[in-house]
């Protein structure tokens, strides 16, 4: 039966759960983003807790700084803006906060480069030339499918808050349905934070958070770590 007028193309949804999975090998897993240090020092001790740091992280840093540059990043990869997306890759490194946060996108988008090597042709002489970060390596496979922007932009906030309720699960410690119910409410604001994400201008784009990149830098040299950031 063929998909009805309007809606995503089935392999393309496919293709965006897949994106956005846990399962992917790109070590996302291994990385709390500032949660780990929050739990020990700011108070993040409990169940509202974790969920309402992980809301304000959404809004306050993931919206305005990585959910953008995905956004921005699929519509040039798409028109073939080389100097667009070097632009945006080189954005996101020179705005990395701490050498954990720096490491992690570096690592993520390097893992998501030998993936996509295994099944797009032209990838490996895209990113040869070109070491990504993790938002543009999502971002190249993300433009290659027919999800609009938005929907490429909900799968990889998706991802991320999969990840980050996982963790908020194993650090604090949670229960499964404490984690799930944290899901929930990071999913219910996600559109939002997709909706405020593609307005922004370039000069709006930012990465400022100094109370995440503080609990970032004594991530460092915490005494008992679960995770690499």
């Amino acid at each position: 039966m063929d998909d009805a007028p309007g809606r995503l193309p089935a392999a393309s949804l496919l293709q965006l759960i897949w994106l956005a999975s846990p399962a992917l090998p790109v070590g996302g897993f291994s990385y709390s983003e500032g949660l780990e240090p929050a739990i020990e020092w700011a108070g993040v001790a409990s169940e509202q807790a974790a969920c309402d740091w992980l809301v304000e992280q959404l809004h306050l840093s993931l919206a305005r700084g990585d959910l953008a540059v995905v956004g921005q990043a699929v519509a040039a990869w798409r028109s073939g803006d080389l100097a667009r997306i070097r632009a945006l890759n080189d954005w996101v490194f020179q705005t990395r906060e701490t050498a954990e946060f720096l490491l992690q996108t570096e690592q993520m988008g390097r893992s998501f480069v030998e993936w996509l090597k295994l099944h797009h042709a032209d990838a490996a002489a895209i990113f040869d030339a070109l070491p990504a970060s993790y938002p543009v390596a999502f971002a190249f496979a993300a433009s290659r499918t027919e999800a609009p922007v938005h929907d490429a932009c909900v799968a990889f906030a998706f991802g991320w808050a999969e990840n980050m309720a996982a963790a908020a699960v194993k650090a604090v410690p949670l229960g499964q349905s404490a984690g799930q119910r944290i899901l929930g409410r990071l999913a219910a604001d996600i559109p939002a934070a997709v909706d405020r994400a593609l307005a922004l201008a370039d000069d709006e784009r930012q990465a400022f958070a100094p109370m995440l990149a503080v609990l970032s830098a004594r991530h460092e040299t915490q005494y008992s770590r679960l995770f690499r950031s």
